[in-house]
This record gives C-alpha cells, structure tokens and sequence, in this order.
C-alpha cells in the first residue's frame, strides 16, 4: 500500500474497532436491542478486501457486518442509528445490526442465513456478466458456511460460468462456537477451490496489506474474465460469537497467543518503522476516529423512531399498473 492507502486503511480500522467498541457498549446499556455480532479482531479482512475494490464493485456479507459497512463507505453515523434502529439508519431503521443495506455504496447486504447470501452474490456476478459490466462482486462469508449446498452450489456455477466474484472467506477457526476441525474432513478451506477448478489461496488475515494484495489478485483476475478465486483469511474474534456468547469453547492461553497478532496495532507499527506515518499523523487519525464515533451515538441517540408508514411501505413494491 502508498502512503495514502496506508492511511486511508489504519483509519478505517480503528474506525472499526472504536465504532464495534461502542456499539458493545450501548448494547450493554440496552440502546441497541436484537443480537449484536462484533467484528473486533478481523478488521483487517473487510479493509483490506475492499481496498482492492473500486467504488462501484458490488460487496456482500454475513451478519457479522458493521465492517464489511464502514470500509465500503457507508457513514458510522447511519450504521450507528441502525444499531439503535432508527430512520435514519442504513436500512431506515428496519433492518438492525444483521441487515446493514447500503446499494449507494453498493453493499448489497448483509444476511442472517448462514451460507444464504452466497448464490445472492453469485447472482449479482452473473448480471454484471451478463450486462457487460467491467466490475466485481466480492461476498465475504465465515468458515461456518462452508458446509452449507449453497457454498458448492454457487462456487460451481460461478466456475462453469467464470463469473467476475471473489469468495472471501473469513476463517476464525470457530464458526459459531465450534473449532473447525470438529465440523470439517478438510480444515483447509482454500482446497475446496480445487473441487470446482478455481484458484484457492490462505492469506494472513490479521495482516492487511497480505489480504489486500490477496483479494487485488483475485479482483485481477475476475475483472479479465479470469473467473472466481476462493480466498481464506485466518482470523480470530477477540469476542465472542455474539454479546450472548460466555466463549466457554476456547480457552484463555490461546486468546493471549492471538493478541500480539491484532492487526491494528501491528499495521501502526509497521507504518511507523517504514516512514509512511508518524506518529502525530496517527494520533490525529484516532482523535478523528474518537471524534466520528462519538457523533455517531449522538445522532443515532437524537434520530427518530420508523413510523408505521415506514414499516408498511417495505413490505410490498407499488404495482405500477395500479399507480397508472
């Protein structure tokens, strides 16, 4: 990454981790109801990822959202108010933590279904081939869903088809609360790429300019008509599942083995030994950030409630043969 990138990614990724910070917070307080799934741990996976994107490649992604959101762009204020469920959220207040929806930003969603946003996204690959467009989907997903049909379904159809998609996925190594190799014959989930004979690739997901030049490839690729990649970033949450998850299935000593591998201060480290920042440079930044998120909770406190013309006006599209 240049110097701009590098700067642009390390506010990005302390935006991440003060925003999810504070969303706990207010979750303890009870201002955000519903389940929360925080993204501590794995920011580098969505900066690095989108980073490689341009603005008008498409993304879509799990429950685990709020980051996959910020790093496509979509303003903390209004990820904050969906939290909170107001109007003024991403989803106009309808949608919470799970059902982040940005299409300006072209985040298309994220989904509560594990594993069911994988054809969603393949689908969105096969209408920019089939309309000529000169973009991308990238679908980020959890090593959890790659023993649902739709995770085999979509990757052999986006191989027949050579579809512009990038398969990303985020391997914690948990899943919802089971260590992979309990729920898996092959624990490698980049291998699985060379069932359907795509290019699969590990990268370090705890390292963002690792999963940026990883996911850059792999975009390459698909916007030449190179078809799908399968990528595996090895990451950890250092939450639980959910705010309702005691994390009783891992234990303490392996926590403290990933904690000098958090990608924040890692990436702070680097930009400072190699010149890209100093240190005033980044102390700004995470004032800024403190700055942003505060307003957040701010606005998100101050914003209104949906009202019921709101609810019901998302049910149903308006038939256009009745409007005319």
């Amino acid at each position: 990454m240049d110097r701009e990138l590098s700067l642009r990614a390390y506010h990005q990724m302390a935006l991440i981790r003060l925003f999810e910070d504070k969303a706990g917070e207010q979750y303890g307080r009870g201002k955000i109801g519903g389940f929360l799934h925080l993204y501590i741990g794995e920011e580098a996976c969505a900066v690095g990822a989108i980073a490689a994107l341009r603005h008008e490649d498409y993304v879509i992604t799990h429950y685990r959202d709020h980051g996959h959101a910020l790093a496509k762009g979509c303003s903390a204020r209004a990820v904050m108010a969906e939290l909170y469920g107001k109007r003024t959220g991403v989803s106009k207040g309808l949608g919470g933590s799970m059902h982040l929806f940005c299409p300006e930003n072209r985040l298309m969603g994220g989904y509560a279904i594990v594993g069911g946003h994988i054809p969603i996204g393949t689908g969105l690959a096969l209408g920019i081939h089939k309309l000529g467009q000169d973009l991308v989907c990238v679908v980020f997903f959890g090593d959890g869903a790659v023993n649902e049909g739709e995770f085999h379904e979509a990757l052999n159809m986006a191989s027949v088809w050579k579809l512009p998609v990038v398969f990303f996925c985020e391997n914690n190594l948990y899943a919802m609360g089971t260590e992979i190799s309990r729920t898996s014959a092959v624990t490698e989930v980049y291998r699985r790429a060379e069932a359907y004979a795509i290019p699969g690739q590990r990268v370090d997901g705890m390292d963002v300019e690792a999963v940026y030049r990883a996911t850059r490839e792999a975009v390459a690729r698909a916007r030449d008509g190179g078809g799908p990649t399968l990528l595996e970033a090895m990451t950890y949450r250092f939450k639980g599942h959910s705010m309702a998850d005691a994390v009783s299935y891992r234990t303490r000593d392996e926590e403290a083995e990933w904690r000098p591998r958090d990608p924040i201060p890692l990436f702070r480290e680097r930009l400072l030994a190699d010149g890209r920042a100093t240190e005033e440079e980044l102390t700004a930044i995470e004032q800024d950030v403190k700055a942003e998120v505060e307003d957040a909770v701010h606005f998100a406190e101050e914003s209104p409630e949906p009202t019921m013309e709101d609810v019901l006006s998302s049910v149903y599209a308006p038939c256009r043969a009745c409007s005319e």
